[in-house]
């Protein structure tokens, strides 16, 4: 097992700052480790080998920092060496060097994670890369982008991170959502044994509150179909496309996104669910067609007028066409008098609430849907004849009429 021991290097210019440095000893070969951290002569303690912190000084936040800093870099030196220790391999002092260097160069929160963002692209797993690129940037801006070692990640660090959320109004799903991942990410690190646990997440929310409703009722649903939007028709195709996710028993916008003409045969339109795979059969209606029929047909293989040119970033195309659909939604939402923010997954809740009001099963609803997800529906309710939730789906689009 080597030793490590702090020392302190004054400066040779009188009230000027020194500097840290670690000496590690390991079968009588002495090693070094030069920090960035400076102190000034008396706020070192020679004898103790120690931060000396007066609570009366300017810097004594600042030296504190550095403090703790010095505490994580001696925890990590520590760890190293008893790692090298278990391997039951012979070792240096440089080995030890060359490993915390490495450790410092590589293992910092946002490199770590930019990496694991790069892998889930190359897999294909772009949604998911996106989500992870979301949780990176929000910490980012928490910590004004000033990176983190894996193993400084503590309980202190997430409860800091919850608060600013907290502060910035977020609901608890939205602050969970970010968590997560961050916690996914550092179990990533567990598993590689590139760091000790340290239970970071213990005393903040993961979980998944109760969502307020969405849905709208139908009386709404008609005030929005019947709108005069024919000289605004920006307001008129977002208006649209949340009609037709609400006719497409909730379809979810990127869904109907990427809806090929050659899905739509013989009055049925056949896709899978992006988000699960799952393959949904939806009958194609005259209510449908003719929203379709009032724009241009689209010269790309996509059915409906979202995704306009295929040479473009796809992805990037239907991620804009949903930012301002929801802004103009917010719009539309005004001239009814709506309350609750109107976007275009309003859709979706909405025609399960009213295919629920009109008595439509639970089981029914759940299968229209593709909520495969429902563990609970799923086990005891055998797949359903497409014709049922056809006939479903007509209940709910003849109320709006």
């Amino acid at each position: 097992m080597a030793s490590v021991k702090i020392k302190f290097r004054p400066s040779s210019i009188p009230n000027h700052e020194g500097t840290v440095y670690y000496q590690i000893i390991h079968e009588r070969k002495v090693r070094q480790i030069l920090t960035n951290y400076k102190l000034l002569t008396n706020e070192w303690d020679d004898q103790r080998a120690t931060v000396f912190i007066n609570p009366k000084s300017e810097r004594s936040a600042f030296i504190f920092s550095i403090r703790e800093s010095i505490r994580w870099d001696v925890e990590r030196l520590g760890r190293i060496s008893r790692k090298l220790d278990r391997e039951g391999l012979s070792y240096t002092a440089d080995d030890i060097v060359d490993r915390f260097i490495q450790f410092k160069s590589e293992y910092s929160l946002f490199n770590y994670m930019e990496g694991i963002i790069l892998k889930l692209r190359r897999n294909g797993k772009i949604r998911t890369s996106e989500t992870y690129k979301s949780a990176l940037n929000s910490f980012k801006r928490f910590r004004d982008d000033e990176d983190i070692l894996l193993d400084r990640i503590s309980s202190e660090v997430m409860e800091a991170f919850e608060a600013w959320h907290q502060n910035k109004g977020n609901t608890l799903n939205t602050i969970s959502f970010y968590l997560r991942i961050l916690r996914a990410v550092y179990n990533r690190a567990l598993e590689a044994k590139i760091i000790e646990n340290n239970y970071p997440f213990r005393h903040v929310y993961t979980g998944v509150d109760k969502t307020v409703k969405r849905a709208l009722p139908l009386n709404i649903l008609k005030k929005i179909k019947n709108l005069d939007l024919s000289l605004q028709p920006k307001l008129d195709y977002a208006r649209d496309m949340f009609l037709l996710s609400f006719m497409l028993r909730g379809m979810s916008f990127i869904d109907m996104s990427y809806l090929r003409k050659s899905d739509l045969a013989h009055g049925y339109i056949t896709y899978r669910r992006r988000k699960t795979g799952q393959q949904l059969v939806i009958k194609w209606t005259e209510e449908m067609q003719e929203i379709v029929n009032k724009y241009p047909c689209n010269t790309t293989i996509y059915l409906l007028p979202i995704i306009r040119i295929s040479a473009e970033n796809e992805r990037r195309a239907y991620r804009q066409a949903a930012h301002k659909i929801n802004i103009n939604l917010k719009r539309v939402a005004a001239m009814v008098g709506i309350g609750i923010p109107l976007t275009l997954y309003v859709a979706r809740h909405s025609w399960a609430s009213v295919a629920k009001s009109k008595g439509i099963p639970v089981s029914v609803i759940s299968e229209g849907m593709g909520h495969d997800s429902e563990a609970t529906t799923q086990i005891y309710l055998a797949s359903l004849d497409t014709t049922v939730v056809d006939r479903a789906n007509a209940i709910v689009l003849k109320s709006l009429k």
